[in-house]
């Protein structure tokens, strides 16, 4: 393994310390920053944060060190960290009168999965906080490692998958592909036990850095491929962002999967149910091919299709293969290199695509759980559109839900009482002036923010269930009032009842 920072506890405790000392941390970097440096050093602008850091005081000092990889003089660091242990453990590196950073160290808000804020911070290498389209760079790092070894820190789809996972107190937690440890940090605050894998040393290593740095000692890192390292055993919760991309290839083990496809996300889904503890669940993201011929909707329930597991598979994207490609040689840094290059693998990935027939790719998310259940519950659905965050609350029931659903067959669901769901509104849609609308909208304003058009028994229903009356009482008093029959309308509401419940407009009472 390449040379990164050394680990040892007690350093890494006065390093802490230090940082804590000199509100190095996210509420700290963002009132000196301001929102705007904050948000542009976000998107790796770095003009706003370095005018906002000329003053020396030792929080610009670590800001400029760490996050803007600038050299700073030793004095100024001297006044911000014990720096001989730090060029004793290489953090730092030494180029006469100025100290560098070897690492990039981030604050870490890890209040974002919904638990109580409390300061960490995540280390990665240099140049490598944020992924994606502006690339990692060429060639070899300044510490000499080389591009496919990189560990990156946290961005937009580690904060996205720690939002989806469900946090409840439990046992034991797998983070299935490490990275840096951004998911076995957030599973250390609920977790007896973390368990993180990687592939690559170097990524373990980080692993360890960012939890011990953060003051987490209750974890184990092993080396392997996928559950290799933890053949036999089973976790109360899996969350995994693995190495997804779809590529001719295996360049960067960060990112590549190094199998035909999107094999390796079907892997992991597939090998999940042999891992979790009953009611467990398991959170990935994940991409997926759209392949000629085949409904792609279909093809992810095959995924999960034998392995007992209830599941919802959500579609956020979908990149045509060229706009994929190019997003991805991007991240690669090839933009940046010979044309004819960027030119020549960009035709690998076009000649692999049109070899297996892929005619897109899709982005998203999927969570599976151990629901024991004989006929497991599986949605699997597109939706672009907006959703609250964190969501892990809302998954969480939309899976209780599934559970009520298989359990109750029509006569228990009118047997039931419901509640109407918080932040449920209703629209009325017409023409102005009409004395009828043509439409009755609902829209939930929580948690997946969707919306479905009821008829007037259903919006009489939602209008009056408060829980204190069973669904068949409310639907024999709509019946009376609309002079219906009240054995015809029982006949037809379950439909009605079942949808709402599934998609979270109404909630059943249980004792």
């Amino acid at each position: 393994m390449t040379s990164s920072p050394a680990l040892d506890l007690a350093r890494l405790a006065a390093l802490r310390e230090a940082l804590l000392a000199a509100s190095f941390t996210a509420d700290g970097c963002l009132d000196l920053l301001g929102p705007t440096g904050y948000a542009a050093l976000a998107r790796s602008e770095a003009v706003p944060a370095l005018r906002a850091t000329r003053g020396g005081t030792p929080l610009e000092t670590l800001v400029r060190l760490f996050l803007l990889q600038q050299p700073v003089p030793y004095a100024a660091a001297e006044a911000a960290l014990p720096v001989a242990d730090c060029l004793a453990d290489g953090w730092l590196a030494q180029d006469g009168g100025e100290l560098r950073a070897t690492v990039d160290i981030r604050p870490y808000a890890n209040e974002v999965a919904g638990l109580d804020s409390a300061d960490a911070w995540v280390v990665s290498d240099l140049g490598c906080a944020v992924g994606g389209a502006g690339g990692i760079g060429s060639g070899e790092t300044a510490a000499g490692v080389a591009r496919k070894d990189l560990v990156l820190g946290f961005g937009g789809a580690s904060t996205t998958l720690a939002n989806l996972t469900v946090r409840r107190p439990v046992r034991s937690v797998l983070d299935l592909g490490s990275g840096s440890g951004v998911q076995a940090l957030h599973a250390a605050r609920h977790a007896q036990q973390v368990t993180a894998t990687d592939l690559n040393p170097r990524a373990l290593h980080f692993t360890r850095l960012t939890l011990a740095l953060s003051g987490f000692d209750h974890t184990e890192v092993l080396a392997g491929s996928l559950f290799e390292p933890v053949a036999g055993r089973k976790f109360d919760l899996i969350v995994s962002n693995p190495p997804f991309v779809i590529s001719p290839g295996s360049r960067f083990v960060y990112r590549d999967g190094g199998m035909a496809g999107d094999e390796l996300c079907r892997t992991v889904v597939r090998n999940a149910a042999a891992h979790l503890e009953p009611g467990g669940y398991c959170h990935l993201l994940a991409n997926w091919q759209h392949v000629k011929g085949q409904d792609w909707h279909d093809r992810l329930a095959g995924w999960v299709a034998g392995t007992g597991l209830d599941a919802w598979v959500v579609q956020r994207q979908v990149q045509d293969v060229a706009e994929y490609a190019e997003l991805w040689l991007r991240d690669g840094g090839d933009h940046r290199g010979p044309g004819s290059d960027y030119q020549a693998r960009y035709g690998e990935w076009l000649d692999a695509f049109e070899a297996a027939e892929v005619e897109g790719i899709g982005f998203g998310w999927i969570t599976l759980r151990a629901g024991g259940a004989a006929d497991p519950a599986v949605r699997v659905e597109e939706w672009p559109h907006p959703v609250e965050q964190p969501l892990g609350p809302h998954i969480d029931a939309w899976f209780a839900r599934q559970e009520f659903l298989r359990t109750h067959d029509d006569a228990a669901l009118l047997a039931a009482r419901y509640v109407l769901a918080d932040e449920v509104v209703q629209e009325q849609v017409g023409a102005p002036g009409a004395e009828d609308p043509e439409h009755v909208i609902l829209r939930h304003n929580r948690g997946m923010r969707r919306a479905t058009k009821v008829d007037t028994v259903g919006a009489g229903f939602v209008g009056v269930c408060d829980g204190t009356l069973a669904a068949g009482e409310i639907v024999d008093a709509i019946a009376q009032l609309l002079g219906e029959d009240r054995v015809v309308l029982r006949d037809r509401v379950p439909e009605s009842l079942r949808m709402l419940t599934e998609q979270g407009f109404i909630e059943p009472v249980t004792a």
